[in-house]
């Protein structure tokens, strides 16, 4: 294991502790560099970061903070937040043709709460796909840790049933997802794959980034040369190289996939991407549950660790 894979795992233990958690949240200087990857608490902002994006022509897939739900109250205000969400983007004409959609975490959304969790969690889904559908835009379905990947992929296909076009991620770190993109690969089937963010056992995923890396791409070229709508979610350059020969070694149009990174990072690529006429959407958080994500985007990427460390050198 070399040293980006031990910062990677530190950093996920880091995710789960209430003490560093606490300490980050009550730095003073910690919440405006946070800014650059959370643009917000509330919907407004949400929706004031889409539109910046539309003005250069890149689209969003919008995420409101929170996992892991154990409270029913907090399940349907999630909920609720993301009913918001959708007519605000409707009402500011920022959602149509899945310009600005949305990304659904199953465990915010009630998927752990004793009983009928999975049920509640579903239903709390088809009401929030049933609004984006009115909105005219779209629904991705997160990807959590392995131990939601089976009960995540059948949501999925229930919520296919009248939705075909609920988004589906698979995480390339994981062993088994050669196997889910082959199942996925198929007409009308979006598909976003990333390398995943959560501490995994050795049973079931890859440990080392070399192993994932090379999963990822034996993913892509499944996905490329299937009938569906691979989303490339990658900041690496070398794979999204790999990406588009891929795409062109299959003739693909350019509609007929696209890439996606993170708010915040790389924004001067995701522009690049933009304007030579690929499909580029941003992935943007907001909400209060921020710390857990910021841990998460900085183990995926070891230069968004020195970003955060630089911003907080800056401003003392």
């Amino acid at each position: 294991m070399d040293a980006s894979d031990l910062l990677r795992n530190s950093l996920l233990q880091l995710s789960k502790s209430g003490t560093v958690r606490q300490t980050i949240e009550k730095a003073p200087v910690s919440r405006s560099v946070v800014r650059r990857f959370v643009p917000g608490d509330a919907t407004a902002d949400a929706v004031a970061a889409v539109a910046e994006l539309r003005a250069t022509n890149r689209l969003a897939t919008i995420d409101y903070l929170g996992e892991d739900t154990t409270d029913l109250t907090q399940a349907i205000r999630t909920r609720d937040h993301y009913l918001e969400l959708l007519k605000a983007l409707a009402d500011a004409d920022l959602s149509q043709h899945g310009m600005g959609e949305v990304s659904l975490k199953l465990s915010a959304l009630g998927q752990y709460l004793p009983g009928d969790g999975h049920k509640i969690a579903l239903d709390h889904a088809r009401e929030i796909c049933q609004a984006a559908a009115n909105a005219g835009t779209t629904v991705t379905l997160d990807m959590e840790d392995h131990t939601t990947t089976d009960a995540t992929l059948e949501s999925l296909r229930e919520l296919r049933q009248d939705f075909p076009w609920v988004g589906a991620v698979i995480q390339s770190y994981l062993k088994r997802s050669e196997g889910d993109c082959r199942d996925l690969a198929h007409e009308g089937s979006r598909v976003r794959l990333c390398k995943g963010a959560y501490k995994e056992p050795e049973s079931v995923a890859h440990q080392s980034s070399a192993d994932v890396d090379q999963n990822y791409v034996r993913c892509l070229k499944i996905l490329m040369a299937g009938d569906g709508y691979p989303m490339v979610a990658s900041h690496d350059p070398r794979l999204i190289e790999i990406a588009g020969a891929l795409a062109a070694h299959h003739h693909r149009d350019a509609d007929s996939f696209e890439y996606q990174m993170l708010y915040g990072i790389r924004p001067e690529e995701q522009k690049r991407i933009a304007d030579r006429g690929n499909q580029m959407r941003v992935y943007i958080p907001y909400g209060e549950e921020w710390y857990g994500y910021l841990m998460r985007r900085m183990a995926e990427r070891p230069a968004n660790t020195m970003f955060f460390l630089r911003g907080l050198a800056s401003k003392n």
